[in-house]
């Protein structure tokens, strides 16, 4: 059975994929705070990554896949990062690393595809650039890259927060200009389950299929979750399209693991 180790394990999207791949491989997760439920898991291994090595950890488990889903500071991050290349490049492993739209948040005519050149102007979008181009230098054998949109789904911090400035009916900030595509997290969860199984290398980007204007969705969302009429505060940051959007062109997935817009609307509704 393979061993997997997630980095970032008590976090929104490390947690969903544990729990994704929990009942078919032997999995593992890092934890930073104390928290009694992860205390008492044995599968489940507290950390600080501005503390600790974590090579320890690594020649302990021997994993062959490290899901990095972990969050924190920036510079302690790229460090971990730079630690986690070191034990890969000597060991039978594979890091799978959870980045993010942002990192073409300069382009804004087009949407960008896998081997799109990188360009962002974000804190958040170049510091995934860079652990993206230090992953790029390995072999390709030894890494996945997945770039992930929005991601929306019931119980996400970002419906959440969403249901409950609609019940508290807040102005809620909207972007009329950008054009995205997202996700949900039981498909990214699903999606990262075959690029495990099936050993698929690269990078992958796991958005849907189609492109929606941010306030469209936000639309959307709303009234399936029960406000037809939700008050919103349209921020105009340019004066054309921009898009901000992930699209799957050299790396795509199976039909069944592929998604439209709608699919990510009707998956914000309480189940």
């Amino acid at each position: 059975m393979n061993r997997i180790l997630i980095l970032g394990g008590s976090g929104f999207i490390g947690n969903a994929i544990y729990k994704e791949l929990a009942p078919y491989y032997d999995v593992h997760a890092t934890y930073r705070t104390d928290h009694k439920e992860f205390d008492k898991n044995q599968h489940f291994h507290q950390l600080d990554m501005e503390l600790e090595d974590i090579h320890g950890l690594l020649d302990l488990l021997k994993p062959q896949f490290i899901i990095s889903a972990v969050r924190g500071n920036v510079n302690s991050q790229v460090h971990l990062h730079q630690r986690l290349i070191d034990w890969v490049v000597k060991n039978d492993s594979r890091i799978i690393f959870m980045s993010s739209a942002n990192v073409f948040d300069r382009f804004t005519n087009f949407p960008s595809y896998e081997y799109d050149k990188t360009f962002s102007e974000s804190i958040y979008g170049r510091f995934k650039i860079k652990v993206e181009n230090a992953l790029l230098r390995l072999h390709p054998s030894k890494y996945v890259i997945c770039r992930i949109p929005m991601i929306f789904g019931n119980n996400t911090p970002r419906v959440e927060e969403l249901r409950q400035q609609l019940v508290n009916q807040e102005a809620i900030e909207v972007f009329p200009n950008v054009v995205i595509n997202a996700t949900h997290i039981q498909k990214l969860t699903q999606q990262i389950h075959y690029l495990i199984n099936k050993r698929r290398r690269g990078v992958f980007h796991l958005g849907s299929m189609d492109l929606i204007h941010h306030i469209d969705l936000i639309r959307e969302i709303s009234q399936i979750m029960g406000y037809p009429h939700p008050l919103l505060k349209q921020v105009f940051d340019s004066n054309e399209d921009r898009q901000l959007s992930v699209l799957p062109k050299d790396n795509m997935l199976p039909k069944h693991l592929q998604l439209t817009i709608e699919e990510v609307v009707e998956r914000c509704v309480v189940i």
